[in-house]
């Protein structure tokens, strides 16, 4: 099993926005096509700049099926007339890491935010902002 670990950086004042747009929109697509991801969010510490980095954490049986399966993906017109434009808007830069990994440590980094196999859990999540003056974000489940 691989594990791919997707961080991004983007426009100033944009974070919210962006993991909501992924949370409602691209994780159903990434869903319908398979493809599982472990976590999606915002960084807790913003590093250098005025805004976190988001992230987004996703796991492949191995290299070849991660590829298929972008391919599909990225290649479908749901993608493409789906939330594409409204996902890559606010994306300055990306970066990603492919590591492996056992089932083991990708059942530990997914998120406590959905069950697995359900976008619904997500899907209608508040984004609060932790404390007046913190940049980061965290998705809560009630």
């Amino acid at each position: 099993m691989i594990i791919e670990i997707r961080t991004y950086r983007l426009r100033p004042g944009s974070v919210e926005a962006f993991v909501e747009v992924m949370r409602d929109s691209a994780l159903p697509l990434l869903e319908d096509f398979e493809i599982d991801v472990l976590s999606l969010g915002a960084s807790l510490d913003p590093g250098d700049t005025e805004q976190p980095d988001a992230y987004l954490i996703r796991a492949f049986a191995d290299l070849a099926a991660r590829e298929v399966a972008e391919e599909r993906f990225y290649g479908s017109a749901a993608w493409r007339e789906g939330p594409r434009e409204a996902v890559l808007a606010p994306i300055v830069d990306y970066h990603t890491v492919v590591l492996e990994a056992t089932a083991g440590a990708a059942e530990a980094l997914r998120s406590g935010t959905r069950r697995p196999g359900s976008w619904t859990a997500r899907k209608h999540l508040p984004l609060r902002k932790l404390g007046k003056t913190a940049k980061a974000f965290v998705v809560t489940v009630n």
